[in-house]
C-alpha cells in the first residue's frame, strides 16, 4: 500500500525544531528498483556543472543517492563525478530495501557508503544535495507535497533536492529542483536523436506533473511552446540538431518563458525553466 502524504511527514518537536526519524521504520516503499549504469548522466552533468557552487560552498559535503534501486551503480558514479568538485565529498546510497543495501556495502569506500533508510534521510549531518530519480514515479501525486516537505526539511543551508524521472538508458530526463523554502525549476535533457518532438519526454515528467500535461495545465502549454518553436528551427536542422536546439531554446526566451542557464547548456539538450511557469494549477 502507498503512504499517503500525511503519513509521510516528519514529526517535529515542540521547539518546532526538525527531527525526522531516524531511529524508526524507513519511510517509504520498496519500489522495483530497476537501473543502469550511466543512467544518470544527464542530471549529474547538471549537478557539476550549474547547480557546482553548492557543493563547492557547502561546510558539510555531503550527498545522498536516494533510492539508488537494485545497483548501486548510480551512487558510485555520482560520488566520482561529484568528488571533481569536492575531493572531501561524503555521499550516501540510501535505499529501503535491506538486501539492496547488503551487496552495495562491499563497494563501500573513504567518502562512499550505504545505509537502510528512507525520505527521512537516517544520516548525521544535513546534505547539501539530494537526488532521488525514478522513485516517486512510483507513488501517487498526492503523496508529493509531503514527501518534498520531509526531504526538503533535512536540507543543508544551499542544499538542493533533485526529484526527477528518466528512461531506461537515460536518453530522456526531466527533473525537479527544490531549495530548503519551495519548487525551483524545471529540467528537461534529451539525447538528440532519440526523439521527434520534445513533448517526447512527456512521459518521463517527474510524478508532480506527469499526469498534468492536459489542455488548461501550464506544463501543457510549456511542452507544446517546445513543439512549435522545435518545428519552426526546422531550417537549421542542416546545421546539427545542437543549432536547433539552442534556437528553440532562443526562442522559448525571446516568447516570454523564464528560460534559465544558457547556450552552453542548450548544446547538450537541456533547458531549465522557473517552475512557476509550469507549476501544477492546483
Amino acid at each position: 500500500m502507498v503512504q499517503k502524504a500525511e503519513r509521510v511527514l516528519a514529526p517535529r518537536n515542540q521547539s518546532g525544531a526538525k527531527s525526522g526519524v531516524r531511529g524508526g521504520r524507513p519511510v517509504g516503499n520498496v519500489t522495483r528498483g530497476t537501473t543502469n549504469p550511466n543512467r544518470m548522466r544527464r542530471v549529474d552533468r547538471w549537478l557539476t556543472g550549474p547547480q557546482a557552487w553548492r557543493l563547492r560552498a557547502a561546510a558539510d559535503p555531503l550527498a545522498i543517492d536516494l533510492g539508488y534501486g537494485a545497483s548501486p551503480a548510480t551512487a558510485v558514479e555520482l560520488f566520482d563525478r561529484l568528488s571533481t568538485i569536492r575531493a572531501d565529498v561524503r555521499v550516501v546510497g540510501i535505499e529501503i530495501e535491506p538486501e539492496r543495501v547488503r551487496q552495495a556495502q562491499a563497494l563501500e569506500r573513504p567518502g562512499l557508503s550505504f545505509q537502510l533508510g528512507g525520505f527521512e534521510l537516517p544520516v548525521a549531518g544535513d546534505p547539501v544535495l539530494v537526488r532521488a530519480f525514478n522513485v516517486l514515479r512510483q507513488y501517487e501525486e498526492a503523496d508529493v507535497p509531503g514527501i518534498w516537505r520531509l526531504v526538503q526539511d533535512r536540507l543543508a543551508p544551499g542544499g538542493l533536492f533533485v526529484d526527477g524521472t528518466c528512461d531506461e538508458i537515460g536518453r530522456r530526463a526531466a527533473w525537479v529542483a527544490l531549495d530548503a523554502m519551495r519548487p525551483l525549476s524545471l529540467s528537461v535533457s534529451m539525447r538528440f536523436g532519440a526523439f521527434a518532438l520534445p513533448s517526447d519526454v512527456a512521459e518521463r515528467l517527474p510524478k508532480a506533473l506527469i499526469h498534468r500535461n492536459v489542455p488548461g495545465e501550464k506544463i501543457h502549454a510549456y511542452l507544446q511552446a517546445m513543439d512549435q518553436a522545435w518545428l519552426e528551427a526546422a531550417p537549421l536542422a542542416s546545421f546539427g540538431n545542437r543549432q536547433r536546439w539552442s534556437a528553440m531554446c532562443r526562442a522559448l526566451l525571446d516568447a516570454g518563458w523564464p528560460v534559465q542557464d544558457g547556450p552552453s547548456r542548450w548544446r547538450l539538450g537541456e533547458v531549465t525553466v522557473g517552475w512557476d511557469a509550469v507549476a501544477p494549477g492546483n
